[in-house]
């Protein structure tokens, strides 16, 4: 089959359109991906760095402001009813062990309730780093159902935070064959208080140091 021959008119039309199409593809060999896609990605690059640099920006200026707040949390924290009044640990569960002893007391007029033993809790040795420090004592009370949840509510929903842990109960079988039998009861109560700060120790003297100093005049 013979193709036709076009005509002027159409020929010129398809000059025009392989013209634009060789257009297109100088465009996007020589300018597009050497020239314009660089140009954006640095474009996009420094949209970014600006968008970070104002971030930055906004977190300086709002320095002051987080340091009168970081002082006044550490202020708030050094005078919360949180932590137990004293600074001492020894004298520290020497009032959390009276301490039980008034609330059971306080709480004995709904049954009997009271201390058969108490004693505190020593520490593991690596626990007393730190800005605070645990202080706990074992409890065994001799109580009626009533007050020992009187006594255990007191307990953990006061100030200074307490908490009750290791806690066991029974009822002695010898007593309980008389009615309303005492509860024997054991737990551990721990709170928490504010560590002293560290002092420095002196720095080690060399074997050379007494020799030094005995030659001195």
């Amino acid at each position: 089959m013979k193709l036709k021959p076009l005509r002027p008119a159409e020929r010129r039309v398809a000059a025009v359109l392989l013209l634009l199409l060789a257009l297109a593809l100088a465009y996007l060999v020589l300018l597009h991906w050497w020239f314009v896609a660089p140009l954006r990605d640095i474009d996009a690059g420094m949209d970014e760095l600006r968008d970070t640099q104002s971030r930055y920006a906004a977190a300086i200026a709002s320095e002051p402001q987080l340091r009168r707040r970081l002082a006044e949390l550490g202020q708030g924290q050094a005078d919360s009813r949180a932590f137990l009044p004293e600074r001492d640990p020894g004298a520290a569960a020497a009032g959390l062990m009276q301490r039980v002893v008034d609330d059971a007391a306080a709480h004995a007029q709904d049954g009997s309730c009271e201390v058969t033993q108490k004693m505190p809790v020593p520490n593991p040795p690596d626990h007393d780093d730190g800005p605070y420090r645990r202080v706990a004592v074992s409890i065994s009370l001799r109580c009626g159902m009533r007050p020992l949840t009187d006594l255990l509510y007191t307990l953990e929903h006061g100030t200074p935070y307490l908490f009750v842990s290791d806690f066991s109960l029974y009822r002695n079988p010898v007593a309980a064959q008389r009615q309303a039998a005492a509860l024997e009861v054991q737990f551990t109560l721990s709170g928490y208080v504010r560590g002293a700060p560290a002092t420095p120790s002196p720095p080690e003297r060399g074997p050379g140091d007494d020799a030094d100093a005995g030659d001195a005049p």
